[in-house]
């Protein structure tokens, strides 16, 4: 593991990496937890080079905030990023980040939308979010990772953070990781270590608060006064605890909600004592997600269809997708070499998924034409992989197929669809299969469709090289996620592996 104290050294080291690996940051202010080991684990397992920033920021504490008493524990972070398999810790001074010596604030401020900052966290801290805002778009620029993990209990800034990689186009997808909780239901936190052992049992009053907002959610419940009212009334039953402030509001645009129509976000701040804690719960009006991945020809396409099929659920077939874009590509003549013009051609390009509720693929149209069937050509799938990476096409994709699932009732079939497309996916699945028996299946799919010319051997290194392609690209290669469920397919019928998954998601709703 690398140490860098300076934008210059550690810019130097990523110039130097091979430009296929996929860099992924884990912005942090150091005195690491389980919370900060989920995101840092979670960035291991799905990109090649993790850069964990350890940083203490002053421009986010007020004048009367814990700055100098924040926890430091920098040899025991260090200890730790080793051991998790983190590649590079980034520690620069407030000097380094352009503060001076005073800790002024930098030239150059970035300001979130107003609307944003004034409320929750920023109606107590002013000048907060300019300044991890600030920070964050400097580490951001500095890194240029492809992926940023961030944790969901700071629901506000990930909100924020957001935005303004919307706003000002910057290339890194953000990605966010639940609330991870110590075995009495208290989110983990730095500031947990000031917490006396009497202000630690106080301090469950807020988790008690939002499991019961969450139960009567899934009961019903969706207004906003009678949610506050619910929370509220447990946290009267706990006098040690002082509520700062708890609200509903949208989780992506942080607007106050009068009542949940699709997604709200229960936030609450309150002081333990003298220590400051936040905490929250998201609350989805959402029928369920299944997500199947795995690399190509592991049967996902036949078994998600029958999978939506026997739950009454709708089949999400994003590979047809990116076959639809790839068709595009090849029919337009434009070159795979030429990412900015096919990022003209797809920014242009219109896609209808329309949706069957039988056992047959779903219709896809491109530019008004139906494209069903001339996507599953062998010329078209030789082309999916090198258009799949380029990171337009992800864009546009993603953000279509996001929306298609935004009220759930899915199950989604993919590379990523546990890992970028749903990560908040209610039950995942990852299959996978020997080269041999996905090229035997290929070429016999091939076969029933009249297509001849290619040859078993043909297929197996095209999926050889496909696999390599998918697993080693910098923008979403395939990996498993960290709580998907694996299921090898060699040697198990189509039913066999769709009744797997059934067992499992049945077996899910039991627990719930």
């Amino acid at each position: 593991m690398r140490i860098f104290k300076t934008v210059a050294g550690l810019r130097a080291y990523l110039k130097n990496q091979p430009f296929e690996r996929s860099l992924g940051l884990v912005p942090t202010m150091g005195a690491l937890h389980p919370g900060h080991i989920s995101l840092i684990c979670r960035a291991v397992t799905e990109t090649d080079l993790v850069v964990v920033s350890i940083f203490v920021n002053p421009l986010q504490f007020g004048p009367h905030e814990d700055l100098e008493q924040y926890p430091r524990q920098w040899e025991q972070d260090c200890q730790l990023c080793k051991e998790l398999g983190v590649k590079v810790v980034f520690a620069p001074t407030p000097q380094e980040m352009g503060m001076k010596n005073n800790l002024q604030k930098p030239t150059t401020t970035v300001i979130p939308p107003l609307s944003m900052i004034s409320s929750l966290c920023g109606a107590f801290r002013p000048g907060h979010f300019p300044g991890v805002a600030t920070i964050i778009t400097k580490l951001l620029i500095i890194v240029s990772p492809d992926v940023a993990f961030f944790g969901e209990k700071d629901a506000q800034q990930l909100a924020i953070i957001r935005q303004l990689v919307r706003d000002l186009n910057l290339p890194v997808t953000i990605k966010s990781c639940p609330i991870v909780r110590e075995p009495s239901g208290l989110a983990y936190s730095s500031r947990n270590q000031y917490l006396s052992q009497e202000e630690r049992k106080q301090a469950l009053a807020l988790f008690k608060g939002l499991k019961k907002v969450q139960q009567a959610f899934d009961e019903g419940e969706h207004t906003a006064k009678q949610l506050l009212d619910i929370f509220q009334q447990e946290l009267g039953l706990n006098p040690g605890v002082k509520i700062q402030y708890v609200s509903l509001v949208d989780p992506d645009t942080l607007t106050v909600l009068d009542k949940i129509e699709d997604t709200g976000l229960l936030a609450v701040a309150a002081y333990v004592g003298s220590t400051r804690l936040i905490d929250n719960v998201i609350l989805r009006v959402r029928k369920p997600i299944i997500a199947i991945d795995g690399p190509a020809g592991a049967g996902k396409s036949t078994v998600t269809r029958r999978v939506a099929k026997a739950l009454n659920l709708l089949y999400l077939d994003t590979g047809a997708m990116y076959r639809a874009i790839a068709w595009l590509v090849k029919r337009s003549g434009v070159s795979t070499d030429a990412p900015e013009a096919i990022a003209e051609l797809i920014s242009q390009a219109t896609l209808e998924f329309i949706f069957t509720t039988d056992d047959t693929l779903p219709r896809l149209k491109i530019n008004g034409e139906d494209v069903t069937e001339v996507i599953r050509t062998p010329e078209v799938t030789a082309l999916v992989s090198e258009v799949s990476a380029q990171r337009a096409v992800r864009d546009k994709l993603v953000r279509y197929q996001q929306q298609l699932g935004k009220k759930g009732g899915v199950v989604a079939e993919g590379r990523d669809i546990g890992t970028n497309l749903f990560p908040d996916a209610d039950l995942k699945i990852f299959l996978t299969a020997s080269v041999a028996e996905r090229a035997r299946r290929r070429w016999q799919d091939f076969q029933d469709q009249g297509h001849n010319r290619i040859t078993l051997k043909e297929l197996e290194q095209e999926i050889e090289k496909r696999d390599y392609l998918d697993s080693h690209r910098s923008l979403a290669p395939l990996r498993q996620a960290v709580d998907a469920i694996a299921i090898n397919t060699d040697g198990l019928t189509i039913e066999e592996v769709t009744d797997k998954i059934i067992y499992l998601y049945h077996r899910y709703k039991a627990s719930r």
